[in-house]
């Protein structure tokens, strides 16, 4: 294995071609002549290229490219445009083809039906982003702008002599070399002493988790080392790079063996459903990853290292710098930071980079806490935001987008065009002189005719958009959920300074008023449960009325939908809605959600108004099986009754907990003990006897009616 210091690498250029879309790309075709690893993002291209569409961009994650050019008549896709850019290399050139930049912001642009919808179509979009992303190419000195008819076609640029690889050996920068050798010490000095490794983009990490898990294999033979993130693709340059380590390996897929020894990727929520042994646990672009998620991961494993891009395409790491770290100090105070700051693909003050940034907010700000410590919900100004006025408002945006960022482990730059120009979306900011203290965003859902409604709920159709109205008429099966009208909270973020101080709550309220005033039926939300939102929105006045029956694959949890009724029709079906969900949520805790977590379970199940009791039988079972004359199957039945009856009276979750999780989850012992931390079987029906008993003790509070 040969690591050595890398050399200095040059800075990319980045050139707009803007006109007739067939100039462009002949244009674009014949600059890329001499280029060797070269990539055409867009539908069409010229014949000797093979284009590729921009919602493939992502396979290009990891590889690195001589050229490329982005043909935004295709439509300009800002996540694509954001990742891409991340595989040029220095010296590399990239060329945007666009239309005469006064005619792009009302070009059709085809990425504007991702953002429409129904009933409109992309006129109905907002130009607003395209607008931005125009006059930032116009204002930019070192970006060269050339213009069909304004400009002569420049000769091409010739590929630089020092693309691509100088041999085939992997160079590592200091920091990268220190970085490796504070991984190493993870997986084998003492354990419990985590490290983070945090950096820009382009700055090798994902190369020097490769490195790390290949060196491993080299002085422990036999090693297992476990990879994580967001997403199978996040981690394809780690397996290449540890494969070039190890040419004796074999790999299959995300999966390298060397000898007794493996490299493997594994899935977050997957590798806490079932958790695997291993000498080390690398987690990739952990920013991405729910905070709940990487806490549990944390838990499970003593030898394990968290890396993350700060700025970046994921537009997440800005949150988990400030939020993890909270995790780590209770849970693992011995942690370690480091940070990479040599750019390994191009040069320091690279100019593509730099435009990457500005034009797509990678390195948006929120307000430094220090000018917002004096503010309180009563001292801010609140306002719902002008989209036209905001756009050329750069400060206010960046500030506003970095909010945003800071607290939501996945913001992408689509949501900066989504946030833009989405149709039927209201920005609402809270303002303490000046600056952002908490943000909230709205969209109104609904209001389908009767046919349509019908139609969706036979799974005939599927209009764009319309969360709150389509989940509940299609999968809860309430058809006029689909008729009624919504405003739906998207997001909530309130500055980390300021938090639990009643900024989300005004928030809600000015959406709650501004709702009613207009006439809606409903206010709602949709997000990964988790207790601590659960409790939240219960306190606005919104209750649950589904469960996702699984897990989100970005959140790991199962998403949850609350409403609040703001219309007598409206009452009517919530009730409904309401009773049916309480009704089937103990039977279904005991498949699709055998394993929803207890804090989440207990809470969804409080308040259920069906009318449930316990008989004679059913006392004189629980009785013999708290004191330990009657086996768990033989009282099996009036166990259920109880936990159903309890649960829905709101008893404390320590003592729910074993009913919960055996009776209505219907979980194997060795799971039931492992949940509530005691040794084996013996010890967890001790735990449920002894809670039965306290339960059957508590004062019923039910209805006449016997099941």
């Amino acid at each position: 294995m040969s690591v050595h210091p890398l050399r200095s690498a040059l800075h990319r250029s980045l050139f707009v071609f803007a006109g007739e879309a067939n100039w462009g790309r002949a244009a674009a075709a014949q600059w890329l002549t001499h280029y060797r690893r070269r990539l055409w993002i867009g539908e069409m291209a010229p014949c000797e290229f093979d284009p590729v569409p921009s919602g493939k961009a992502r396979q290009w994650l990891g590889r690195e490219l001589d050229a490329l050019v982005f043909d935004a008549h295709c439509g300009f896709d800002p996540d694509a445009f954001g990742a891409v850019l991340g595989a040029v290399a220095g010296g590399g050139l990239v060329l945007l083809l666009t239309p005469p930049l006064a005619q792009w912001p009302a070009f059709p642009d085809p990425g504007k039906e991702r953002i429409a919808q129904y009933p409109h179509g992309m006129e109905a979009v907002g130009g607003r982003f395209l607008s931005r992303l125009a006059h930032l190419i116009q204002t930019t000195p070192s970006l060269p702008l050339i213009e069909q008819g304004h400009d002569p076609l420049p000769a091409p640029i010739q590929p630089s002599a020092q693309l691509g690889p100088v041999d085939g050996e992997i160079k590592l920068t200091p920091d990268q070399e220190t970085a490796l050798e504070a991984l190493l010490r993870v997986a084998t000095g003492h354990g419990r002493r985590p490290l983070v490794l945090m950096s820009d983009r382009g700055r090798g990490k994902s190369s020097v988790l490769g490195v790390a898990a290949a060196r491993l294999q080299s002085l422990r033979p036999g090693s297992r080392v476990l990879v994580t993130a967001p997403r199978p693709d996040s981690v394809q340059s780690l397996f290449e790079q540890a494969q070039r380590l190890l040419p004796a390996s074999v790999r299959r897929g995300l999966r390298l063996q060397e000898g007794n020894g493996e490299i493997a990727f594994i899935p977050p929520d997957e590798l806490l459903r079932h958790p695997q042994e291993a000498d080390l646990l690398l987690v990739d672009e952990a920013a991405a990853i729910p905070l709940p998620l990487l806490e549990r991961l944390l838990t499970r494993y003593n030898r394990i290292a968290f890396a993350t891009t700060e700025y970046g395409y994921e537009g997440a790491g800005r949150g988990f710098s400030l939020c993890f770290p909270g995790v780590l100090n209770r849970l693992a105070p011995h942690w370690r930071r480091l940070r990479l700051q040599t750019p390994v693909r191009w040069a320091e003050q690279d100019p593509v980079e730099g435009f990457c940034f500005r034009a797509l907010l990678l390195d948006a700000e929120a307000a430094d806490g220090a000018v917002l410590s004096a503010a309180t919900p009563d001292s801010c100004e609140l306002e719902r935001l002008d989209r036209d006025r905001l756009v050329t408002d750069e400060p206010l945006l960046s500030e506003l987008f970095g909010l945003l960022v800071l607290a939501h482990y996945q913001t992408r730059p689509s949501d900066l065009r989504h946030l833009l120009d989405g149709p039927g979306i209201s920005i609402w900011v809270m303002r303490f002189r000046g600056h952002v203290a908490a943000a909230m965003l709205n969209v109104d859902e609904g209001g389908f005719d009767p046919s349509l409604a019908e139609a969706i709920a036979r799974g005939e159709r599927r209009p764009h958009g319309h969360l709150l109205a389509q989940t509940l008429t299609a999968h809860a099966g309430f058809v006029a959920a689909a008729g009624m009208r919504y405003s739906r909270i998207m997001r909530i973020a309130v500055h980390p300074a300021l938090q639990r101080r009643g900024f989300g709550i005004r928030l809600v309220s000015a959406a709650l008023s501004d709702a009613e005033k207009r006439g809606l039926d409903f206010l709602g939300a949709s997000f990964g449960a988790t207790p601590g939102l659960l409790a939240f929105w219960r306190k606005l006045g919104l209750m649950p009325v589904r469960i996702g029956m699984s897990r989100e694959a970005a959140s790991g949890s199962h998403s949850a939908i609350m409403l609040r009724p703001l219309s007598p029709r409206a009452a009517g079906l919530f009730d409904r809605m309401r009773a049916r969900f309480l009704e089937t949520l103990p039977f279904l805790l005991g498949d699709p959600l055998q394993e929803l977590e207890l804090e989440v379970a207990v809470p969804l199940l409080e308040g259920n108004p069906i009318a449930w009791s316990l008989n004679e039988q059913d006392r004189l079972d629980l009785e013999a099986f708290a004191h330990g004359r009657r086996d768990y199957a033989g009282a099996r039945l009036a166990l259920w009754r109880l936990a159903a009856i309890r649960s829905a009276q709101g008893s404390p979750s320590a003592l729910l907990g074993p009913l919960v999780i055996k009776v209505l989850q219907g979980r194997a012992w060795s799971g039931v003990a492992a949940e509530l931390g005691l040794p084996g079987r013996k010890q967890a029906e001790d735990a449920l006897r002894q809670a039965a008993g306290a339960l059957l003790r508590t004062k019923e509070e039910t209805l006449e009616t016997d099941l």
